[in-house]
């Protein structure tokens, strides 16, 4: 019987070049592994901390033929790589979480309907495929709500709010997609996360749940823990458990939340691979979001997911990042930068976490 433990001196594959693949390469490399990144973008940040990079289109064939013959296990850092390089992929070599857990979530109505059929509470919505049946499904969904685009987008593109004057039309030309979702606004108390890990033996580890706040649609700070009770922590982990095995997941899995002001819990968005809201683990737990992955997909057993401490994590945005020198001076503040050279507007460029103690 084939051992399905991936020893030290193992070739893992990442899909994606971005900071992500960088932390993921980063983690591999402290456990011993060689990292392999297949990008298109000439010089990743992933690139600069990896054994080997592929520049490459995903969709060009002879080149992932090559690039899986020179891996053991291949994994990607985020959800909008196309789903049929992925499948090829996987006839060739494991690739985890496996191309149905990306086909679910890299498609928001996909993603809600699974969720439904699982029994996960989620606001209320319906899919729209032309606009012509835009203001059926706004009656059916009701005001005010937000039109998405089913795929690839975030950080708040491809949406457009639905209030009670809104013109359709233009919510319509806003989403800038052929296929959308309406969603019902959340009036939410705040926006939370939960990661959880899940191993080739169906054994699975949850962090602490935390509190995100965002500005302009983009991730600026995550505090931890989250302000839930035991009860509500409890819960948003099962949730997280649950989906984490009905979707068969090998790898870890973030799960967004809306919490409400009396405290119930409606699941947002998945996102099966390490998260914005995880960066904390690197400094604050025993064992990082990072290293849980590669621990997950090499079959090794699951790290401690204890929180060593409270903490405050800050992305650095665009010029942000300049700031480097005075959080350098924080004696308890830990910087992450992502090597990447210009700093663009809406750009994530790093991040500090701010250890505060217990």
């Amino acid at each position: 019987m084939t051992d399905p433990i991936l020893a030290p001196s193992s070739t893992i594959g990442i899909l994606g070049g971005g900071q992500l693949g960088r932390m993921i390469a980063q983690a591999a490399a402290s456990l011993g592994y060689r990292t392999h990144i297949y990008a298109p973008e000439n010089d990743p940040p992933a690139a600069q901390v990896a054994s080997k990079t592929t520049t490459a289109a995903y969709e060009d064939r002879d080149a992932l033929a090559r690039f899986a013959a020179d891996c053991d296990v291949v994994t990607y850092e985020f959800e909008n790589i196309p789903v049929e390089p992925v499948s090829f992929l996987a006839e060739l070599l494991p690739v985890r979480p496996n191309p149905r857990v990306l086909r679910i979530t890299q498609d928001r109505l996909n993603e809600k309907d699974f969720l439904a059929r699982i029994g996960v509470p989620t606001t209320r919505y319906r899919g729209v495929s032309a606009f012509d049946r835009m203001a059926e499904v706004v009656a059916e969904v009701g005001r005010p709500s937000v039109l998405k685009s089913s795929r690839m987008g975030y950080d708040g593109k491809g949406q457009a709010k639905i209030l009670e004057d809104s013109d359709l039309a233009t919510a319509w030309r806003q989403m800038g997609a052929s296929v959308g979702i309406v969603e019902k606004f959340v009036d939410f108390a705040y926006e939370a996360s939960v990661i959880v890990a899940r191993g080739l033996d169906g054994g699975m580890s949850c962090y602490v749940p935390v509190q995100n706040r965002h500005e302009n649609h983009i991730l600026a700070e995550t505090i931890v823990p989250a302000p839930l009770p035991a009860d509500g922590a409890a819960k948003a982990q099962d949730l997280a458990r649950k989906i984490a095995e009905a979707i068969d997941l090998i790898g870890v899995l973030c799960v967004e939340l809306f919490v409400t002001a009396n405290g119930d819990l409606l699941v947002n968005e998945l996102a099966p691979r390490p998260h914005n809201s995880g960066h904390w683990t690197l400094d604050a737990c025993v064992t990082s979001q990072f290293e849980q992955l590669v621990r997950a997909i090499c079959g090794l057993p699951l790290g401690s997911t204890e929180r060593l401490t409270d903490c405050v994590m800050q992305n650095l945005i665009g010029d942000q990042v300049h700031q480097w020198r005075a959080i350098l001076a924080d004696p308890r503040a830990k910087l992450h930068l992502y090597g990447k050279a210009e700093a663009r507007p809406g750009r994530k460029m790093g991040h500090v976490t701010r250890l505060l103690g217990n």
